[in-house]
């Protein structure tokens, strides 16, 4: 026996109804065209407050600059994306951008593979349609974005013959709307120009603004880590080899506390910021932050530039800027690889 047999068929007859009168029905149907007129005007304003947001968004631009200096392979990769392509995105988010510099050691295939990869991780993982405290959800994209960008990379690194033992460093900033968000492992750094009125002579001057802090097992956290997984710290590199202490790849080193977990940094962009510089150590190995911002300062208030044709003069100084800066890293003895990124802020 079914179990719905003692059930009565279904009926198309609805039974009576009551008839509605003539303007009882105009009534009703003018009541349901002023909420779905309301509706679409809520949603009409949403929409234009969001575009009247965007609208006042700072615009970015990104120059970079790359030397191989005194190695005999290119091991640095780089990112520029200063319109980040996004779907269903959070209703309150307009813009996302994405700029980051990668610095390989033991091959350049860490380096790239994260180049190529890691931003589109991060689309994938990036919250979607309407959510609650945005923040917290941007910090775990992010924190989850590295650690699958690390396991994707050592899965193919393990699966090759032989297996690769290329790492890399990583530093990455994400703009949401108007706030950075800086994730980072190893010793490239990124830093903020924020001008500010000097208060004796009245000029404005270059304030540094750390937005990334380096790894490497000197450092007193990053020592234990190593020695509680059962490594060691010899002439401040891992197992006497490693130099940084966070990296993406670096397989062999996994075991002995070497981690893929970014330090994490939030920055709200302000009409008095001026760019941020991202670069790897390379540079920082000849230069301080404070000496290359104000070396960048210069050549984008002071010094004459060459523009190429149809280049506006801010974008021909920014570029000047990431050349030159570059260059001099090489000329004063950087025997690394050299990779300059700067991103310009203009509200």
């Amino acid at each position: 026996m079914d179990l719905f047999d003692d059930l009565p068929e279904p009926t198309n007859d609805p039974g009576p109804v009551k008839a509605k009168k003539p303007e009882e029905e105009e009534r009703g149907e003018k009541r349901k065209r002023d909420v779905s007129s309301q509706d679409t005007e809520v949603e009409d304003k949403k929409q234009e407050e969001k575009k009247v947001c965007k609208a006042d968004l700072p615009k970015l631009m990104g120059f970079v600059s790359a030397r191989r200096g005194e190695r005999e392979e290119m091991q640095d990769a780089h990112v520029l994306l200063p319109e980040l392509t996004a779907t269903n995105l959070p209703s309150q988010v307009s813009r996302l951008a994405y700029f980051a510099v990668f610095d390989g050691h033991g091959g350049a295939r860490a380096s790239q593979f994260a180049a190529e990869n890691l931003h589109q991780t991060l689309l994938s993982k990036f919250p979607k349609g309407d959510v609650e405290n945005l923040e917290k959800l941007v910090r775990k994209c992010l924190l989850d974005t590295f650690r699958q960008t690390d396991e994707d990379f050592l899965k193919k690194a393990s699966s090759q013959k032989p297996a690769w033992k290329d790492g890399s460093t990583a530093t990455c900033m994400l703009v949401v709307d108007d706030v950075l968000y800086v994730a980072n492992l190893g010793d490239s750094r990124a830093v903020l120009c924020r001008l500010e009125q000097a208060e004796d002579s009245g000029k404005r001057k270059c304030v540094t603004l750390a937005l990334s802090k380096e790894h490497n097992p000197t450092i007193y956290e990053e020592r234990m880590r190593i020695q509680r997984a059962g490594g060691s710290v010899r002439d401040g590199r891992v197992l006497g080899v490693l130099e940084v202490s966070r990296s993406i790849g670096d397989g062999q080193y996994k075991r002995c506390g070497v981690i893929s977990t970014p330090d994490l940094r939030r920055c709200q962009l302000s009409r008095h910021d001026k760019f941020v510089l991202l670069a790897c150590d390379g540079l920082f190995k000849v230069f301080s932050a404070d000496e290359a911002l104000q070396f960048v300062l210069n050549i984008l208030e002071n010094e004459a530039v060459e523009l190429k044709e149809g280049q506006s003069e801010g974008a021909g100084r920014f570029e000047a800027a990431s050349q030159r800066l570059a260059s001099e890293a090489v000329r004063r003895g950087s025997a690394d690889n050299v990779t300059v990124i700067l991103v310009s802020i203009e509200f």
